[in-house]
C-alpha cells in the first residue's frame, strides 16, 4: 500500500528523510481494526519524528501520522460494535489500559512502536475506533485525534477551567491553539489570544476569541489559566498573566523549553503548572459528543490532494505559517 513514512531520521533536514511509497499493509491481530484512510492532518509531532524525536533509526522505516478519518474494513464484534462501512475517527494512543495489547505495556502513540495513519489503511485496537461526528465533514474530522484532543484535555483536565472563567491561549494559530479557541469559547470561558501576526490576531478573533493580543502585552486582567504549547517566547508572559493560584498547562514548547522559569513568582502566587500530552480514550469520547453538540467545525488552514503531496504539506507545516490544520485527503 502508499504510505508516507521516515526512511530514516534527520535532526537538521527532516524533510530529505521524509518519503512516500509502498509499505507493508496492516497484519491481522486479535481486538484489533482496521481501517481505509480518507484524510490525516499534519501534526508537530510528524516532524519531530523525522528529527529523531521519539523515533530512533533502529525504528525506521516507519509510517508517519498520529490521527485519521476513514471507513471502517470490518464488524466489531459486540452488542454496540460499529459496523464495517462506518465513517469512523481514532484514537490512537496505545497501551494506556491494555486495550489490544499486553497490560502494562508502555504509552504510545501510534507512529512511534506501531506504523500511523498516513497510508491507504492503518489499524488501531478495536476500542480505540469512534463513529465521526455527523455535523463534520472528513477533512474536518481528521483533525480531532491530536490536536483537538490535546486541546479538550488542557481545558478540561489540566487546566480544570470552568464555565465563566478566564483563559489566555497562547499563540494563535496552531492546530491547539485554534482548537482550545473553539472549545473555551463554546464552554462559556472568556477567552484571550496572543499572537506576533495581526492577520492571526483577527482570525482568532473571527474564531470566537474575545480578545487578542501581541505577544507579550499587558493583559486587562489576569486569567484563571493559560493554554501554553509556544514555550521559550512566551512563558514569562504566561506566568504574569496567570492570577495567583491559577494553572497554566503546558503541552509543548515549539520555540524551546528552556525558559526561565521564574520560580520565585510560581511559589509566592500558588500558581500550578499541570503537564498533558493529548488526553484519554474518555476524554476523546466526551470531546466526540461535544464537537457534534455544539457544532463546532475545526478551523482547516490547507488541504494537500493524495499522499504524493506530502512532502509539499509538510514543508508547509515546518514553515509555520499557518491557521488551523493542515490536512491531506486521500
Amino acid at each position: 500500500m502508499k504510505a508516507v513514512y521516515a526512511s530514516a531520521v534527520n535532526h537538521d533536514d527532516p524533510l530529505s528523510v521524509l518519503a512516500v511509497g509502498d509499505q507493508p499493509e496492516p497484519q491481522s491481530r486479535p481486538f484489533w481494526s482496521t481501517v481505509s484512510v480518507r484524510a490525516v492532518t499534519v501534526n508537530h509531532h510528524d516532524v519531530w519524528s523525522l528529527q529523531g524525536v521519539g523515533l530512533s533509526a533502529e525504528q525506521t522505516p516507519m509510517i508517519l501520522g498520529t490521527d485519521a478519518v476513514g471507513i471502517l474494513d470490518e464488524d466489531i464484534p459486540g452488542k454496540h460494535g460499529l459496523k464495517a462501512g462506518r465513517e469512523v475517527v481514532l484514537y490512537t494512543f496505545v497501551g494506556t489500559d491494555g486495550a489490544g495489547v499486553a497490560p502494562g505495556e508502555r504509552r504510545t502513540i501510534l507512529s512511534e512502536k506501531y506504523p500511523g495513519t498516513m497510508a491507504e489503511k492503518t489499524a488501531v485496537p478495536s476500542a480505540n475506533v469512534f463513529a465521526k461526528p455527523s455535523n463534520l465533514t472528513e477533512i474536518e474530522a481528521a483533525a480531532l485525534g491530536t490536536s483537538w484532543l490535546t486541546a479538550y484535555s488542557l481545558l478540561f483536565d489540566a487546566a480544570g477551567v470552568k464555565p465563566g472563567d478566564s483563559v489566555l491561549i497562547q499563540g494563535a494559530g496552531g492546530g491547539v491553539s485554534t482548537a482550545a479557541i473553539q472549545l473555551a469559547q463554546a464552554a462559556g470561558l472568556e477567552v484571550f489570544v496572543t499572537s506576533r501576526e495581526a492577520d492571526k490576531r483577527a482570525k482568532a478573533l473571527k474564531l470566537g476569541a474575545h480578545a487578542a493580543f501581541e505577544i507579550g502585552v499587558r493583559l486587562p486582567s489576569k486569567v484563571d489559566a493559560v493554554i501554553e504549547s509556544v514555550g521559550a517566547a512566551t512563558w514569562s508572559h504566561s506566568v504574569k498573566s496567570v492570577r495567583p493560584g491559577g494553572t497554566i498547562a503546558i503541552c509543548g514548547a515549539t520555540t524551546g523549553d528552556q525558559p526561565g522559569a521564574e520560580l520565585t513568582r510560581l511559589f509566592f502566587q500558588d500558581i500550578r503548572v499541570q503537564g498533558s500530552t493529548m488526553g484519554s480514550r474518555e476524554d476523546f469520547a466526551r470531546l466526540l459528543r461535544f464537537v457534534e453538540r455544539a457544532n463546532l467545525h475545526p478551523a482547516i488552514d490547507s488541504v494537500f490532494s493524495g499522499l504524493d503531496a506530502a512532502p509539499e504539506a509538510f514543508a508547509k507545516m515546518i514553515e509555520g505559517n499557518v491557521f488551523g490544520k493542515i490536512a491531506i485527503e486521500l
